[in-house]
C-alpha cells in the first residue's frame, strides 16, 4: 500500500505539467522519483520503515490528515 501522503498533481500554482508529478501532503513539495518510488513501496522499500517524513508525520509530529490528501491525487 502506497503512502497515505503521496498524491500525484498536474498542475502547481499557475503551471501545468506533461505528467502529473509526485507530491507529499506531509511536506506540501513536489519530491523527486526517488522519494516517490519510497511512497509507493517499490523497489523493496517500505515507506513506514525507510520515509523519515511518514514516520514523523504518522506519529503525530506533522499534523497533516494522510487521508485527505490521499484522496486528492487519487492513485498512482
Amino acid at each position: 500500500m502506497a503512502c497515505p501522503f503521496l498524491s500525484y498533481r498536474s498542475a502547481a500554482a499557475d503551471h501545468e505539467f506533461d505528467e502529473p508529478r509526485a507530491f507529499c501532503g506531509a511536506v506540501e513539495e513536489f519530491v523527486q522519483p526517488m522519494r516517490a518510488d519510497v511512497c509507493n513501496d517499490r523497489y523493496d522499500f517500505d515507506h513506514a520503515t525507510h520515509c523519515e517524513i511518514y514516520r514523523e508525520h504518522a506519529s503525530g509530529g506533522g499534523g497533516v490528515d494522510g487521508d485527505a490528501e490521499a484522496s486528492e491525487g487519487g492513485d498512482p
